[in-house]
């Protein structure tokens, strides 16, 4: 039904309204007394064999959603409901920002992609940490902390310690995001010595806590083996405690859709199906590269639950959906889980 009648009524809307339109009402259907049981029951699956135990947390199963759909937080409860093991809200910033101008979403439908240049649009530190004082679902939640566009990069620091501070008391782990493509010079802060910079600020304020929280970062899929190389030396130097692969990604190779049409869209980070195999070359290359030695959270690209199973062979741990949301509904959790419980029962 979702993807005959409801999937091509949304596509004939401009996909950013349609995003807010779907948050709207996911809020207003699952505070009608009933739908949410109904829908949890519907959309859920309840399995130890889905349990996850990591970075000391534990995971009700593998299945998350990936930072960009909920920025502000506004509707983790509602996302959890639908059968997803942690949702991952951001990137938030320590100032609330437009991004960049509108219009910058754009659909692939041929290529079951899309085309963002968003630009870290959110309302700031404030009302993220306001939304998420009404959490209630028990889904592990994750913050993913970016800055300011207006924040030079020798300054960045800053910002990403002010979010990480902020955010703290409300999430139960950490992504540092500097590899988006779509904030002007942000995706120099990859380099070595400015990583280092941010990552040692943020674990020495980590480490003080009394209950220090995972901090991961989030990798372009543009890296090259010897900057993923460097990646894994972050990790082998304790300054990140995992790895989320893959951001999206600025190439354009490999796409059905018409030449004039990528270039009227021009710039933005493309994410869905053609990032599949380059996802999980990461994913597979810092798993073996590394021995295993971190954990990984797999994204981009995850449209089915055979891509999805990939992912964990490769090497990931957990892994997100966000373009493949879209594509295929809102039972893709269920969808995804079911196929691993049975892959699971086929390897015993």
């Amino acid at each position: 039904m979702y993807k005959h009648l409801i999937r091509p009524l949304f596509f004939l809307v401009d996909p950013e309204k349609v995003h807010h339109q779907v948050v709207s009402l996911l809020k207003f259907g699952m505070a009608i007394p009933g739908i949410k049981q109904l829908v949890r029951c519907s959309a859920s699956i309840n399995d130890t064999r889905l349990h996850k135990e990591l970075f000391g947390l534990h995971f009700d199963n593998p299945v998350g959603i990936a930072a960009g759909f909920d920025k502000n937080a506004e509707c983790y409860n509602e996302l959890a409901d639908l059968g997803f093991g942690f949702i991952e809200i951001g990137t938030v910033t320590p100032k609330g920002q437009q991004g960049n101008p509108i219009t910058r979403l754009f659909r692939l439908p041929v290529d079951h992609a899309l085309i963002n240049r968003m630009g870290f649009n959110n309302r700031g530190l404030d009302a993220a940490v306001e939304n998420l004082k009404k959490r209630r679902t028990k889904a592990i939640i994750g913050g993913n902390l970016g800055k300011n566009t207006l924040t030079p990069n020798t300054e960045a620091v800053n910002d990403y310690v002010t979010v990480f501070n902020g955010l703290f008391d409300y999430v139960d782990y950490f992504v540092v995001n500097v590899s988006c493509p779509n904030i002007t010079d942000l995706r120099e802060l990859q380099d070595q010595e400015a990583l280092i910079n941010i990552l040692e600020k943020i674990q020495h304020l980590n480490r003080a806590k009394t209950n220090p929280k995972p901090v991961l970062l989030k990798v372009s899929p543009d890296l090259n083996d010897a900057q993923l190389d460097e990646v894994i030396d972050l990790a082998k130097n304790k300054l990140i405690d995992g790895v989320v692969a893959v951001n999206t990604t600025i190439t354009r190779s490999g796409l059905t859709s018409s030449e004039s049409t990528i270039k009227s869209i021009g710039n933005g980070g493309l994410s869905g199906r053609p990032l599949k195999n380059r996802s999980t070359e990461v994913i597979r290359y810092l798993s073996e590269k590394s021995g295993k030695a971190f954990p990984i959270i797999g994204v981009g690209g995850i449209e089915t639950p055979e891509e999805a199973i990939e992912k964990l062979e490769a090497g990931a741990d957990l892994i997100q959906v966000y373009t493949g949301f879209i594509y295929e509904g809102p039972f893709i959790a269920k969808k995804i889980n079911r196929a691993i419980i049975r892959h699971q029962n086929k390897n015993i």
